[in-house]
Order: structure tokens, then C-alpha cells, then sequence
């Protein structure tokens, strides 16, 4: 039986069926993404979306969606479905779904009277090109398909209205047509398997709505241009399969090239194979060959901090090693250009975040685990001696080395952290000065890395780096540690955030803690108490002041509510580590139970990942990105975790 498999009632009632979304990537910086209806919800949507980095650095909409047409007996029977202003439907095409599933790949079947058509959907790697295959299973007689396509040619970020300046000329190639709207833009190639007619017939479709964005308080309304129809016959077995890339193919290799595509992909037949599914659709290569883990889609790019929290999990945890050591190379190119002051020639944006190399040392630190200390020693030894000099020494442009060990980042009315939400110019939650989990991240990189340089016979700096690490502890338990016994979650001077946070838990999940047992529990309790959810980590408690759970409204409404209640999972993560290091075996059903909550969400959002965040407060709905990288290496990781603690 399938995993993926939703049935028919689920399929006809939008209500249900428009909140789940469908994600396909090449692991290039293209996409395709839309509801698992084809009904398009977002701006971000669109059957090919593709960079087009001679304009910008954004993803942009070619085709938003094509429309196929069955016509048997002389009447047409539209299967596609657009939302248009006013709350209408047209055409109403998921009335006609029979079932889906994406086990392999995303499979539709449609019954339209007699006729069985499936449809199924590939993003092929590595190349701008979207496939699908259609196959007639069954037709008492002869049949006819027609395929709309809708084409938009603009940013994701934007919306396109009918206008003159459309280019509307296109050339015949193979099997199809070469199109382009406007100038700057590459060639949009739509060509089939078979042999077709293609009916000139532009036409502008107007008033198209996106309920995503009204619900975020954005424009949602815009226009798409349809240039006019193919037409061909289908013979009952047959398969057709249409090709939309931007750059021309041979029609003759499309049937093979889909059968290829399809052997190659993973099956998500049940809860972790769907995590790592998702996880290789983070994964992405330039045309140089750098390596990067993207933050998320559809709208972040690669984050220095999040590809340091996400890379074990997304690689170390599905025994992808030779993946970090290439995301790893590239970061380091970057990572090192910044502390040498130098132009970042990488695309890895946010590099200047205080707490990005001491991330990079905790990735680096899950390596050595995974591969042995050797392997890291010959890889990243120089790299991480170098990083904690830098640190130490006063290099990072927001970060001091104070004489009681610890580290101080002075915010400036910046968001420095990953709480990192503003509003009005200024950071929504203002951390400064002595941060949580910056100087949990220095002690644990501390002993880490002394570990490291004493097994590799270098006694001295290691006796230099415990120094540091021993005068670091005494000063975090007496500066974060309170009487209630959980932890500042920032101390700037006379400045004491008394909030209860997740971010202590770090202090209590890094292998290296400068916290005792009794403390360790102490905090852990704080964040079982008043931190858990099914979902993850409250970002605040609900009992400190400022408490906004629900991610929702306008932009200035949501990041507002974005890291004061609203629950993370990567958040979770840490914390069931923690859970696991204190208690063992012991917390095992419970850690398994936590794990439900999310298996729950493979059906739901964004099938087959995790979405970036949820509301603090049931029904814990989810929100942001609709695949975050982050959320997903975590659970991994977790599940990891799990079964080394089982044995």
C-alpha cells in the first residue's frame, strides 16, 4: 500500500486539498511547486521556476501551470483548476481526480467519463526542465488531449498584468514551440514526445487570485498570458510526455529520459525515507561546483547559519559523508575570506553573524564523530585552529573576547542572532551582549577542538585552549545561571533578560557542557515545563511577557509573533538530544512519541518535509517556508540519535 496516497474525497474537497502542497526541486536553484490539486495559491508557485541570474538573484515563474483537456465525442473536459477573484473556481479539473500518490514520483490518475489518464510529474536533476508523462489507461473511443499553458515570465516576488509589451511571436522547434515574453529572459522550450499541433490562439486570463499571499497580507491578484494550445491524439496505452526547460531537447530521447529520471529517484514509502527525500532537495550545485545547502523554499537562499546547523543532519545522518565534506569545502572558502577580510566570493549570504563560526566548529564537531577523529583532523584541523584564534583574538568585527572567557556581541539595534526577526528598522527580540548561546557554542568549541589538538600530540596550545574553556565555565554558571534555575537568556551589562527561552538549551545538548546534572535538569525541566510542544520548541514561554503565538496576518503582524511563541522543530532537536544524554535509555518511548508529531506533518503543509515553523498554541497549525532545512536535518539527526541510544 502506499505511503503517500490520498484518496478521492480528500482530492475533490479544496477545503483540504488546497492547504497541501507539492515540492519539486533539480538541486540547481530550480523548482516546481504548487498545491497537490495544481491550483496555484501562491506567487511562488509555477510549474518551472527557474534563477535567471543576467536579471537578479531571485527565482523567477516561466510557466505557471499547463492545462490539459480531454475531448471525447466532440465535448472538452478541462482538468485544470485556477482561482480567480470573487471567490470562483475555473476550471474545476479535481473534480475528475480519482487518487494520488508521490511515493516515486507525483502521480495523478483523472476519470473523466470512460477515460483513465494518469498523469506523472519528474523535475529532472541538475537541468531547468520540468517533465510530465500522461498515459491513457482507459478510452471506449477515440480521444483528443489539448494543453494551455500559462505563462507569467516574472520574479517570484512580483506579479504580471496584461500589457503590450509582450512579446508575442514564437518559433516551432521539435515538437513543439520556443517562446520568450520579454527581453532579459531565457527561451522558454515546450515540446513533446509526439508529433502535434500547435494552435496560435493568445489570450490573457485575468484576475487570477493567490489566497496565500491575501492571508500574509499581500497583493494577490494577477494576469497570465496564454500563448494558445497543443493538440494531438492518444490511443488507449500510449504515453506523451511534455518537456517545458529553457533550452531545447531532443523529443525523441523525452520517453527514456522520464523512465531515467524516475529509476533514480528514492521512494518515500514511509516516514524517513520522505525525510530524506527531502533532504536532497536542500542540496544545491552551481555551475562552478560549489556545493551549498539551501535554508529552504520556496523563498530562502543558502544562510551561513542554518547550512552549519543543517549540514550533519542532512548528510552525516543519511550517510552522505561525501556531501559535507563538499558543502564543507565551499563554506570554508567563504568562511575563510570573511576572516581574512576579504570579499565572500561564495554565495552563502549572512556570513558575518557572530555565531557562524562557532557553528561551523559544532558541524564540524558531529564529522568527527561520524567519520573519526583522524578524517577530521586531516580535513579541518588547520580550520578549526584557525577559527578559535580568530575568535580569540579579537578578529570578528561583533565579537570580544572578555577577560572572564566569554564572548561578548554588542547588537548595535541589529538582529544578530537567529531570533532574527525586525520590525520598524529595529530587531523584534534585541539580544545583546553576553548571548546564551553564543558562549554555550565557545565552551563546547573549546574543549572540542583541545580535544582534538591533544590526541594529535599538541599539548600545549590544548593546556592554552582548557585554560580558556575552565575560565569560561565558572564565568557562564555565574553570569546566565539564576535561582529559579534556568538561564538568562542574555546579559548586557545591568541588562538581564529574564525571559524563559529555548536557547538554553544548548548549554545542556552540546557534547561539551559547563553545566553540572543538577543544572542540566534543572534547565531541561524549565523547557519541558513551559518550552514543548508537539510541534517543538516555543520560542518563548507563555508565561514571559510578550508572549504571541500564532503566526499569522499581515508582515508586521507575523514578525511580531515570529521567535516570541511561535514552536521551531530544529529547536526540538536539541532538546531530545539532551533528553537522550541525560536520561539514556530511559526517555527512549518518549523521545519516539515526540517524533509522532512530525511524522503527522508528511501528509499535511507540504507533503513529505517540514515546514519552518508552527504556532505555539494548538492546533499547532504550520507556517512559513514550506520545506525548512533546518527542521528536517534535526529530526534526522534525532532519529539518528535514537537508535545509537536503542543499542
Amino acid at each position: 500500500m502506499s505511503y503517500l496516497k490520498l484518496e478521492k474525497g480528500l482530492m475533490s474537497n479544496l477545503q483540504d486539498s488546497l492547504p497541501r502542497e507539492l515540492l519539486r526541486t533539480n538541486r540547481s536553484g530550480a523548482y516546481s511547486c504548487s498545491t497537490i490539486v495544481d491550483c496555484n495559491t501562491r506567487k511562488y508557485h509555477g510549474l518551472l521556476v527557474v534563477p535567471v541570474p543576467e536579471l537578479d538573484d531571485e527565482n523567477h515563474v516561466l510557466l505557471s501551470s499547463l492545462d490539459p483537456t480531454v475531448i471525447q465525442h466532440g465535448a472538452a473536459f478541462n482538468l485544470g483548476l485556477h482561482k480567480y477573484q470573487g471567490g470562483s473556481f475555473s476550471p474545476q479539473g479535481h473534480k475528475y481526480i480519482r487518487e494520488f500518490d508521490c511515493d516515486i514520483v507525483p502521480t495523478t490518475i483523472y476519470r473523466v467519463g470512460g477515460v483513465l489518464l494518469k498523469k506523472e510529474v519528474v523535475f529532472q536533476h541538475y537541468e531547468d526542465r520540468i517533465l510530465i508523462r500522461y498515459t491513457l489507461l482507459e478510452a471506449h473511443s477515440q480521444t483528443t488531449l489539448q494543453f494551455r499553458p500559462f505563462l507569467a515570465f516574472r520574479s517570484v516576488r512580483q506579479f504580471t498584468h496584461e500589457n503590450s509589451a509582450v512579446n508575442r511571436s514564437y518559433q516551432p522547434v521539435d515538437n513543439g514551440i520556443s517562446t520568450c515574453m520579454y527581453t532579459g529572459y531565457p527561451m522558454l522550450f515546450m515540446q513533446f514526445s509526439k508529433h502535434n499541433e500547435f494552435h496560435f490562439e493568445p489570450y490573457w486570463y485575468r484576475g487570477l487570485e493567490y489566497p496565500k499571499e491575501q492571508e500574509r497580507g499581500y497583493d494577490s491578484n494577477e494576469d497570465l498570458y496564454v500563448p494558445g494550445y497543443f493538440e494531438m491524439n492518444i490511443s488507449k496505452g500510449e504515453s506523451i510526455v511534455f518537456a517545458a526547460s529553457t533550452a531545447e531537447c531532443d523529443t525523441s530521447t523525452l520517453q527514456d529520459l522520464f523512465d531515467r529520471e524516475v529509476e533514480s529517484r528514492s521512494p518515500r514509502d514511509n516516514f524517513f525515507h520522505c525525510l530524506v527525500n527531502a533532504a536532497h532537495q536542500f542540496h544545491n550545485r552551481t555551475k562552478n561546483d560549489e556545493r551549498y545547502i539551501l535554508a529552504g523554499y520556496p523563498w530562502f537562499k543558502c544562510r551561513a547559519r542554518d547550512q552549519f546547523i543543517a549540514l550533519p543532519g542532512l548528510t552525516l545522518s543519511i550517510e552522505e559523508q561525501d556531501y559535507f565534506e563538499l558543502v564543507m569545502q565551499t563554506a570554508e572558502k567563504g568562511l575563510r575570506e570573511f576572516m581574512n577580510d576579504k570579499p565572500v566570493s561564495v554565495d552563502i549570504y549572512e556570513m558575518d553573524k557572530p555565531d557562524v563560526p562557532l557553528w561551523c566548529v559544532w558541524a564540524i564537531q558531529q564529522y568527527a564523530k561520524k567519520a573519526s577523529k583522524v578524517r577530521c583532523k586531516e580535513l579541518y584541523g588547520t580550520f578549526l585552529h584557525d577559527i578559535i584564534d580568530y575568535l580569540a583574538t579579537d578578529k570578528h568585527p561583533n565579537l570580544v573576547l572578555d577577560e572572564n572567557g566569554l564572548l561578548y556581541a554588542d547588537a548595535k539595534g541589529e538582529a544578530i542572532t537567529w531570533m532574527n526577526s525586525m520590525n520598524n528598522g529595529q530587531p523584534v527580540v534585541p539580544r545583546s551582549g553576553y548571548i546564551v548561546e553564543f558562549n554555550a557554542l565557545w565552551y563546547n568549541a573549546l574543549r572540542f577542538v583541545a580535544t582534538m589538538e591533544r590526541e594529535s600530540g599538541n599539548e600545549e596550545y590544548a593546556d592554552k585552549l582548557e585554560v580558556l574553556a575552565d575560565k569560561c565555565k565558572v564565568s557562564f554558571i555565574d553570569t546566565f545561571l539564576n535561582e529559579y534555575g534556568y538561564l538568562y537568556d542574555f546579559v548586557d551589562g545591568k541588562m538581564i533578560d529574564w525571559s524563559v527561552r529555548p536557547n538554553m538549551v544548548f548549554a545542556v545538548a552540546l557534547d561539551y557542557s559547563p553545566l553540572d546534572q543538577k543544572q542540566k535538569r534543572g534547565v531541561l525541566d524549565i523547557c519541558t515545563r513551559e518550552l514543548l510542544t508537539p510541534k517543538g520548541l516555543r520560542s518563548l514561554s507563555p508565561k514571559s511577557g510578550g508572549y504571541n503565538p500564532m503566526y499569522t496576518g499581515p508582515q508586521a503582524q507575523r514578525d511580531q509573533a515570529y521567535h516570541q511563541g511561535t514552536a521551531w522543530p530544529w529547536l526540538e532537536g536539541f532538546y531530545l538530544e539532551a533528553c537522550l544524554k541525560l536520561y539514556k535509555q530511559t526517555r527512549l518511548s518518549f523521545v519516539e512519541r515526540q517524533l509522532v508529531g512530525y511524522e503527522d506533518e508528511m501528509f499535511n503543509h507540504c507533503l513529505s518535509t517540514l515546514p519552518e515553523l508552527f504556532d505555539g498554541n494548538p492546533p499547532f497549525s504550520g507556517r512559513g517556508a514550506i520545506s525548512f532545512a533546518m527542521n528536517v536535518a534535526e529530526v534526522l539527526r534525532t532519529l539518528e540519535l535514537l537508535e545509537k541510544y536503542k543499542y
